[in-house]
């Protein structure tokens, strides 16, 4: 429980908070600012904009450049490039994943990647009859559920074992792999194949397959996956699924610029 003495230091961090957007938003409008020029648009007292101009700058926010004046810093061209990319896989993967949903009548999930988990940033599932768990912003973790794992398998050999050796495996359904070796070994089975097929990993009863989307540079940057109640998920239907599957993250690499040699 808050003390009444605790109330002003709160109120005072979030007003620092308020008063450094007004800064950062005056740099939607100037590509570069001097000290004076920030004090004079802002209108905030000369000492808050120094010391919160240079919390900015280490915070790598803003950059100060040899001529004294301040620009956005480094990381908001590392954020803007990801939801950029984000927006460029949705934006090219939506009607493909519309065409292979009306196709499969299945679930159809599109992902990438958010640290440790995978994100959903799409999702189709019109023509299936029973809802499954996924929702556009879900979360889940890298190793579990084909969908997260057509990332995980797909990136370079020593981040996989680098992630392996951090990550404290744990189970969201009946079929989720806690085993490190097991899981490794299944990796690697499903990089050979191009795809990755799981069934109760992340909700009992329902299965998925998936298959990895490349860029131009031949990194994975998504994963998309068909996915549905696991009794459907058997003997030749995954074959075909898989086919099916694998032309649509083809024509998605393909338009993101990958080139397969």
């Amino acid at each position: 429980m808050l003390r009444k003495e605790d109330k002003p230091e709160v109120t005072n961090k979030n007003k620092t908070v308020v008063r450094s957007m007004d800064i950062l938003n005056l740099f939607i409008e100037h590509t570069e600012l001097s000290f004076q020029e920030i004090i004079e648009l802002s209108a905030i007292p000369k000492t808050s904009v120094y010391r919160m101009l240079k919390s900015l700058e280490e915070m790598e926010f803003l950059e100060k450049g040899p001529d004294a004046k301040y620009r956005l810093g480094m990381l908001f061209l590392k954020f803007g490039h990801l939801v950029s990319m984000r927006l460029d896989v949705r934006k090219i993967a939506y009607p493909i994943m519309k065409e292979l949903h009306e196709d499969v009548k299945e679930a159809i999930n599109l992902v990438v990647r958010d640290g440790d988990e995978a994100i959903y940033i799409e999702k189709l599932d019109m023509k299936q009859k029973v809802r499954l768990y996924t929702a556009i912003g879900r979360k889940s973790p890298l190793y579990a559920g084909a969908c997260p794992r057509a990332i995980f398998s797909f990136l370079p050999e020593q981040e996989i074992k680098d992630y392996l050796d951090s990550v404290d495996l744990q189970a969201y359904a009946a079929g989720t792999i806690t085993d490190k070796e097991k899981l490794y070994e299944k990796i690697t089975h499903e990089r050979q194949q191009g795809y990755t097929i799981s069934h109760s990993e992340l909700e009992n009863h329902t299965s998925a397959v998936a298959a990895p989307i490349f860029d131009h540079k031949g990194e994975v940057v998504a994963g998309l996956s068909i996915a549905g109640l696991e009794a459907n998920y058997q003997g030749e239907n995954i074959e075909i699924f898989v086919g099916k599957l694998k032309k649509a993250t083809a024509e998605i690499s393909r338009q993101l610029g990958y080139e397969q040699f």
